[in-house]
């Protein structure tokens, strides 16, 4: 006996992309004859910075700047959640697919190509398996590598004049 499934297809009429910060509307993921389904970019941003922290090798996430606020904020009460939790995520969700831009610090001694494959592949699955949105690219920008020893509060610094491109 074999079944057959009505296969409805909608139009919508909602933008395509919107860059990640602004306060947009939420975007399709499903839309069928008993309802529709909205994901927040928001929702995506969440998804995306936890699994990508998720990864050994990632020590935190977001450039310096944001870092700073990231830190600032966390010694507020009620500051720490928000986009405390996000800091270094970017996302652009249309209404199937969705493009994320990741800013990292790895621990030294972690293989950045390696660790730049796990995280990309993580964040794919979780964001993919969580929304049904398709990720369409993740790219992964690192900012900086955490020394062990400047967790006691002394910075070292890194970054040296660059005689090559």
């Amino acid at each position: 006996m074999t079944q057959s499934t009505a296969n409805t297809s909608a139009t919508t009429t909602s933008s395509a992309t919107t860059a990640a910060g602004t306060a947009t509307p939420a975007r399709l993921a499903e839309d069928t004859s008993q309802g529709r389904t909205t994901i927040a970019a928001s929702v995506v941003q969440k998804i995306a910075g936890i699994a990508a922290r998720e990864i050994s090798g990632v020590h935190s996430m977001g450039g310096g700047v944001s870092r700073a606020f990231g830190a600032i904020r966390e010694r507020i009460p009620g500051g720490g959640t928000g986009a405390a939790n996000i800091a270094g995520v970017q996302v652009e969700v249309g209404e199937k697919q969705a493009a994320i831009d990741l800013d990292i610090v790895v621990e030294y001694g972690a293989g950045i190509v390696e660790l730049a494959r796990a995280v990309r592949r993580n964040v794919i699955t979780a964001v993919e398996r969580m929304t049904g949105l398709e990720v369409i690219e993740v790219n992964i920008a690192v900012n900086d590598i955490h020394l062990p020893d400047a967790d006691n509060g002394d910075e070292v610094p890194v970054a040296q004049p660059s005689r090559v491109e």
